[in-house]
């Protein structure tokens, strides 16, 4: 399976999330996130799928790519504090994408799947994503890597929020995923650490978050 087979595969189980019952019934309660309703945070984890159409949309960026560690070490949202500028704009973003309600939100996020069920199959391979916000390009297969890393972590928060079960993904899906969360880990807290992490319960830090 593919990156884009998986991205694919996630997106559906994301769109499957938000149209689980007790996410419209709890839209207006808080989330598990600070700050943010179910509702707002569904917004926030239907916008991972809508934003990959742009990108299958418009021309291969001429732009070369930067690596995908290198995106996060430059994310302006990395670290910053909750109440801070970039962290209340992502949560408006997410309440505004939620507006207009569960149903709504829920119909568009399938119709843009479906679209992107038939356009990104036939994007040539070693295609590059030239992302206007950030100011730089990844690989289509990097880009695709941010998906699915944003909608496994946002799947967990709303199931968490609405007390059902998370999704698991795909195996071709999880692997990269674990792999760049790993690489932030270590890149945040050593190898060392993650390694004790892991393997060495006894010399395991009180913390390993990659975020």
């Amino acid at each position: 399976m593919s990156h884009t087979d998986a991205y694919l595969d996630t997106a559906a189980q994301a769109v499957t999330l938000l149209g689980a019952p007790e996410v419209a019934s709890c839209w207006e309660k808080a989330s598990a996130l600070t700050g943010m309703t179910v509702g707002s945070l569904a917004g926030h984890l239907a916008y991972q799928v809508f934003s990959v159409t742009p990108a299958v949309q418009g021309p291969t960026s001429p732009e070369a790519p930067i690596p995908l560690l290198e995106h996060y070490a430059r994310a302006a949202w990395i670290d910053a504090p909750l109440d801070g500028e970039v962290n209340a704009g992502i949560r408006a973003k997410g309440e505004d994408i939620a507006s207009e309600g569960a149903q709504v939100l829920l119909e568009r996020a399938r119709a843009a799947l479906a679209e992107q069920k038939v356009a990104l199959p036939v994007v040539r391979d070693g295609g590059v994503v030239f992302m206007p916000q950030t100011g730089w390009a990844l690989s289509l297969d990097d880009f695709l890597v941010t998906r699915m890393m944003e909608l496994a972590v946002h799947m967990d928060d709303l199931a968490v929020s609405v007390k059902i079960a998370a999704p698991e993904l795909s195996a071709t899906a999880f692997e990269p995923v674990l792999t760049l969360l790993a690489g932030l880990a270590a890149r945040r807290h050593g190898q060392a650490a993650l390694l004790r992490a892991l393997a060495r319960a006894e010399r395991a830090p009180s913390a390993i978050n990659a975020l």
